[in-house]
């Protein structure tokens, strides 16, 4: 599975945060889930895969299962 890439963020004032993927707007972010967010970001490994995750933009596991499927088989 790639890694998730392409995802920034901005913190503003006002206790706001911006996630943009690939520069457009994924999600805002307000009052303590920023700060949550902010809190988890700056300590992960991977920034990529929080912000992907927070945004709801990942994988979730059954894009294999789904291929396998008779009505997906062409």
């Amino acid at each position: 599975m790639p890694r998730p890439h392409g995802f920034a963020y901005e913190a503003h004032s006002g206790r706001t945060v911006r996630i943009t993927h690939h520069s457009r707007l994924a999600t805002t972010l307000h009052g303590d889930r920023a700060d949550r967010f902010l809190g988890e970001v700056t300590t992960a490994p991977g920034p990529q895969l929080v912000m992907a995750r927070w945004t709801g933009d990942y994988k979730r596991g059954n894009e294999r299962a789904a291929r396998n499927h008779p009505r997906n088989r062409r």
